[in-house]
């Protein structure tokens, strides 16, 4: 993925598991399946049924965990984080998952997703006393169940529920209890499965599959799970409602070998690439994708429209992230570091350069000169999602409103400015009936706000962010 260049950076990922010897150790290879979600930082907090032990540190799994420090972190259950920034910004102290103890009970919380009513929360909170530690929206969460006093873990979590706003897929891990959660919308993903006499809970399946264990179901909007020593127990904490699941998920974040809703992800980006190729044919010699969630689209353009796939741009998949800099100089250098046109497959050739979404458009304008530059005669940009024209406040850092290149510029303002022959973007009709095969299932809607400006809840005014000014 170039999220680190398109300005369109993934969420969170969250794992837990209870009930086996391992707990650390199965919770560790669950985050590495689950780092593309998060580059920033990445922690475990483990129960033997005593006290929470945790780690945690700045940087990517292999930066913050040692063999030692895994096999320190006794327990049989877990949970796990991997972060980037999007509220409260980065840091140690906003490093996942945040521990909080008392004399009564501790308790360690792994949250993906943003609360849109998190600042108002902040305010009241502070007002009656609370003082926070971390400038992460996460932490609010804690506060409320700590203020419900001293009733049942359950009762407390449920409470506090009720008070928040927005997206939260969340895990929270106490001495004798895991407790796992999802917003009534369910905008972001989170599943469960078996390892052995083991449950286990991932944002992605993809983690399941590494750690050998078994997908069973996902988790309802609206539903919290509490999972100890007793068994599996679950309950709906609001009102089931319609669930709009993150549509940018399915376009770009998820591992294609994920599933999302019960559909392969990698399936649905060859359908949207179809589905592009139906809506905006064109005559060329070859289709490649920007590497690596535009491929499966592509290969999907191409098999609609007969036009061989090619790779016609390769990824450096041994550069590191250290050149990532803000200065244009510095950015144009990251973009040929990171990609790389293939002279031989382009040149003399009408090229088909599928991607998957366009957030500033600088990315596509030095990609588009990339393949021109390596001789490709005309270059038509697809790309396999609506225009991106709204921000998202629900844990996607897509940029301000006035740096959304297609919130102020027409589709043929965009196509000059990127420099392609052609532009079009999928419909949001389009994109939709790619990914949404039974509209009448509860389960099966998508959010589409970064393209319609449609949020499936209230935006308070703080939670707004203001307009960017050149």
């Amino acid at each position: 993925m170039l999220a680190e260049i398109k300005g369109l950076n993934e969420e969170c990922g969250v794992f837990a598991i209870w009930g086996h010897e391992k707990a650390a150790e199965m919770t560790y290879y669950g985050l590495h399946a689950l780092q593309h979600r998060g580059q920033e930082g990445a922690g475990i907090v483990t129960t033997d049924g005593e006290k929470l032990n945790v780690h945690k540190g700045v940087g990517l799994i292999n930066d913050v965990f040692s063999e030692g420090e895994v096999s320190r972190l006794q327990g049989h259950a877990a949970i796990g984080h991997v972060r980037y920034a999007t509220q409260g910004g980065g840091g140690f102290e906003n490093v996942q998952p945040l521990v909080f103890r008392s004399q009564t009970n501790s308790m360690a919380l792994a949250h993906n997703g943003n609360l849109v009513n998190a600042h108002a929360l902040k305010n009241q909170l502070e007002a009656q006393g609370s003082i926070l530690q971390t400038t992460s929206d996460t932490e609010v969460i804690a506060h409320l169940v700590k203020r419900s006093g001293n009733v049942p873990m359950e009762e407390a979590i449920s409470s506090a529920l009720g008070m928040i706003k927005g997206a939260y897929a969340f895990s929270i891990l106490t001495e004798d209890q895991l407790f796992i959660g999802l917003d009534p919308r369910g905008l972001r993903p989170l599943s469960i499965g078996r390892l052995g006499d083991a449950y286990v809970v991932a944002s992605e399946t993809c983690a399941f599959d590494l750690i050998g264990a078994t997908y069973e179901r996902e988790v309802k909007p609206g539903e919290l799970i509490v999972i100890d020593d007793d068994g599996f127990r679950t309950k709906q904490f609001t009102s089931p409602m319609q669930r709009t699941l993150c549509s940018m998920e399915y376009v770009y974040f998820s591992r294609p070998d994920s599933d999302l809703n019960e559909k392969n992800v990698h399936a649905s980006r060859k359908t949207m690439g179809k589905q592009l190729a139906n809506e905006s044919p064109i005559e060329a010699d070859v289709v490649t994708g920007v590497p690596d969630s535009s491929i499966s689209a592509a290969i999907g353009f191409s098999e609609a429209t007969g036009i061989p796939y090619e790779l016609g741009l390769i990824k450096n998949r041994y550069v590191g992230r250290t050149f990532i800099q803000p200065s244009q100089e510095l950015r144009e250098q990251g973009v040929k570091m990171k990609l790389s046109a293939v002279r031989g497959i382009v040149e003399g050739k009408r090229v088909v350069m599928v991607d998957d979404s366009i957030v500033r458009g600088t990315t596509s304008r030095r990609i588009v000169r990339l393949l021109k530059e390596a001789g490709a005669t005309e270059v038509h940009v697809r790309i396999a999602s609506p225009p991106i024209q709204n921000p998202c406040y629900y844990g996607i850092d897509t940029s301000t409103k006035g740096e959304l290149i297609a919130a102020n510029n027409s589709i043929e303002e965009m196509r000059e400015i990127i420099g392609a022959d052609t532009l079009s973007f999928l419909s949001t009709e389009g994109l939709e009936a790619s990914i949404v095969e039974d509209r009448d299932r509860m389960q099966h809607g998508v959010c589409q706000a970064c393209f319609t400006g449609n949020y499936p809840t209230e935006i308070y005014p703080d939670t707004v962010i203001p307009a960017y000014k050149d």
